[in-house]
């Protein structure tokens, strides 16, 4: 009987899975200093009445970018910690549905809803990299 290891084995195929974590580092990162830092101004372009959610969701990803650092400088990353990154992810873009189709935001702008939008092709293009290579180095 074989058991599937979960750590992966670097090789030459893993480098989309290292610059796609690294890229979803550098976009989480980025993304949380600017919600921060901007949180007034995101929160009236999405139509919302408070920063505060903004605010929250910006060092939210501040926070979350070391630990994408972190995973795509390991030599043999956990799979299973490279699946859990696609799933939250994949969970960011159906969040993202749920608030542009379901009027949960009522007060959402069409700007703010594009905007949504937006971040979520970038998120699911990212969790498709990162499957992609996870599949590559396996």
């Amino acid at each position: 009987m074989t058991t599937q290891s979960s750590t992966l084995e670097i090789s030459g195929n893993s480098s989309l899975l290292k610059k796609a974590l690294v890229g979803n580092a550098v976009f989480s990162g980025v993304s949380g200093v600017f919600l921060a830092v901007a949180a007034s101004w995101t929160a009236a372009f999405l139509g919302l009445d408070s920063a505060t959610p903004i605010t929250a969701l910006g060092l939210i990803l501040i926070l979350y970018a070391p630990f994408l650092a972190w995973l795509s400088a390991q030599p043999r990353p956990r799979s299973w910690l490279v699946w859990m990154v696609i799933e939250l992810d994949i969970l960011w873009v159906l969040g993202s549905a749920i608030l542009i189709f379901t009027g949960i935001l009522p007060g959402l702008t069409v700007a703010g809803k594009w905007g949504i939008a937006a971040i979520a092709d970038i998120v699911a293009v990212i969790a498709l990299l990162q499957y992609i290579g996870l599949r590559r180095s396996q």
